[in-house]
Parts: structure tokens; sequence; C-alpha cells
């Protein structure tokens, strides 16, 4: 995802984002500061997110949920994960008040993250047994 975004920004000329590190700082309760100051912190953030969410979807492919499915269902948890966050801090603005191109670019981005880590997670763990189990099945009214 951060080759991604560095080979998007040569093309867009976006700056950084440093809205994760201002997240942390809000959870960690630590003064404001300017994003010049805040790169470590980014990292932190940006990097702990993915690490942490990581887990989730190697989770999420131990269960069974995996392939394009998992990995969509993973990308929503992933946007979740940072609107919650962002927006609870107060750091953030809601997806639908930003312009629509930074949408289109959040929304490619963390879907590579999520299509990326699901590949990989889903080559690394054994897929559980998905072997249907034999039961009885049911009937409506009575058997002739």
């Amino acid at each position: 995802m951060t080759l991604a975004e560095k080979i998007e920004q040569r093309f867009t000329k976006r700056p950084n984002s440093y809205v994760p590190a201002h997240v942390l700082e809000k959870l960690l309760a630590l003064p404001h500061k300017p994003d010049e100051e805040r790169l470590g912190l980014n990292w932190a953030m940006h990097w702990g997110q993915g690490i942490v969410l990581g887990i989730v979807r190697s989770i999420m492919a131990e269960r069974g949920l995996r392939g394009p499915v998992g990995s969509f269902m993973f990308m929503n948890l992933r946007l979740l994960n940072d609107q919650t966050l962002e927006n609870a801090t107060g750091v953030g603005a809601l997806p639908w008040t930003w312009p629509k191109d930074e949408q289109v670019i959040d929304l490619v981005h963390k879907g590579i993250y999520a299509f990326t880590t699901g590949a990989v997670l889903d080559r690394l763990i054994p897929s559980p047994d998905q072997t249907p189990v034999e039961r009885e099945g049911w009937t409506v009214g009575e058997k002739a």
C-alpha cells in the first residue's frame, strides 16, 4: 500500500497525509505538533494498523473467509477502522465530504492493501477442512 501511495503521489502531486499521526496523537493524549514533527508517529500508526488488522485477516483465512470475498470483506473492515478512529478523535472528516478524487484514491489504496494481504495470507495459512457435515434434513408436513 505504501509503495502504491508513493507511486500515485508522484503523478498526482498529493502531499503525504499526517492524519494517522494526529489520530494517534489524540488517542495517546499527546500535545498537538506540526506534521513535520510527527513522521515517527505517522509511521507507527500507519504500519501499526496494518499489522494489527493483518492479524485479523489471518484469522479470517484460518476460519475459511478466503479469496476475493474475504479480501473484499477485509477491505471494508480496514475502511471502517480508519473512519471510526479518524472521526471519533475529531481528526478526520466524513468520507462523503471529501473530494471525489480523494475518495477514489483512498479506496484504491485500501483495496491494494486488503487484496495483497489476503493473497499472501491465503497462501500461507492452511484452509480449514470444509467437507460438508452430513445431517438429517427437515421436511414440511408428513412423509408420503
